[in-house]
C-alpha cells in the first residue's frame, strides 16, 4: 500500500491512527459545492462527535477508511461509534449502530462495518478501474474551511469535482503508484479534507447509475487527492458482506 505522506482527513474532533499511518490534523470539502444527491452517503460519528464519513454497500453494511476506526493506535469501540443516515443534513437523520461485526482491508485503507438495517439505498459498486482524466465526485459531510475544522464541519453533504490523473504523475507521489491499489486526483471544482475520510469517490451519471469508484483517504488540501479503488477490493467486499 503507498505509504501516506499527505494529510490523512480525519476530523480534528478525533485524531485517529491505523497500523500503517498517522493522521494529522486537516479540513475537508473546500468550495465544491452542496450536494442534491447521495442516498448512500453516511456521516459516522464516535462519541456523537462527526469525524468521517462512509458509505452504505449493502443495506446493514457500511465502507469507510479503516483509519477512522482508530484512536493512538487503538481500535475505537463499537459502543462509542454511530452513524447518520438516510438524509443528506445529517440532523435530519437516522442513527444506526454497530452490531459487532468489521473487517479491515490489508492492502487499502479500507474498513466494512455492520450495522442494524438502514432504510437507504446501497451504493452501485464499480467494477472497471477508473482511467487518467476521468472526472469524478468526492463526497462529504466535512469542514468547510482551514483554520479550525471543529468550528465550520458542514451538517449538509457536500461534494468536490476532481479529475484521476495517472499513477506515474510525479504530483501523485504519495497517493498512489503504477500497478497499486490506490488512485490520485487533482482538483476542478473543490477539495475534500478533514471529515470526508472513508467518503465516496463516484463516477458521474443519472441518479442511481453512478458507481463507487473508490474510497476517499486523504488530500493535501490544496489540489490533489488520493483513494483506495474499489474494482480492485470486490471479492474481499463482496466476500465480507455476505457473511
Amino acid at each position: 500500500m503507498v505509504r501516506r505522506v499527505r494529510v490523512l482527513l480525519v476530523s480534528a474532533l478525533l485524531l485517529v491512527t491505523g497500523s500503517v499511518m498517522v493522521a494529522g490534523p486537516a479540513s475537508a470539502v473546500i468550495g465544491g459545492s452542496k450536494s442534491t444527491y447521495g442516498p448512500w452517503a453516511v456521516r459516522m460519528l464516535v462519541d456523537g462527535h462527526p469525524v468521517c464519513t462512509g458509505t452504505a454497500v449493502t443495506k446493514q453494511w457500511v465502507i469507510s477508511a479503516s483509519h477512522c476506526f482508530f484512536e493512538q493506535g487503538q481500535a475505537v469501540a463499537d459502543k462509542r461509534i454511530s452513524f447518520r443516515v438516510g438524509d443528506l443534513d445529517m440532523r435530519k437523520g437516522t442513527t444506526v449502530r454497530p452490531v459487532g461485526k468489521r473487517a479491515g482491508n490489508a492492502r487499502a485503507d479500507m474498513m466494512l462495518i455492520k450495522v442494524s438495517p438502514m432504510k437507504i439505498h446501497p451504493v452501485r459498486l464499480a467494477t472497471a478501474h477508473v482511467h487518467p482524466g476521468e472526472i469524478v465526485r468526492q463526497y462529504g459531510w466535512g469542514a468547510t474551511c482551514t483554520e479550525d475544522e471543529n468550528t465550520c464541519q458542514s451538517p449538509v453533504l457536500k461534494q468536490s469535482t476532481l479529475r484521476v490523473v495517472r499513477s506515474d504523475a510525479r504530483r501523485c507521489e504519495g497517493y498512489a503508484v503504477p500497478g497499486g491499489t490506490d488512485f490520485c486526483m487533482e482538483k476542478v471544482s473543490g477539495i475534500p479534507a478533514g471529515g470526508d475520510s472513508g467518503g465516496p469517490v463516484m463516477s458521474i451519471g443519472a441518479h442511481g447509475k453512478e458507481t463507487l469508484l473508490g474510497v476517499f483517504y486523504g488530500s493535501d488540501r490544496e489540489k490533489m487527492a488520493g483513494a483506495g479503488e474499489i474494482a480492485q477490493q470486490l471479492a474481499w467486499i463482496h466476500k465480507v458482506t455476505e457473511r
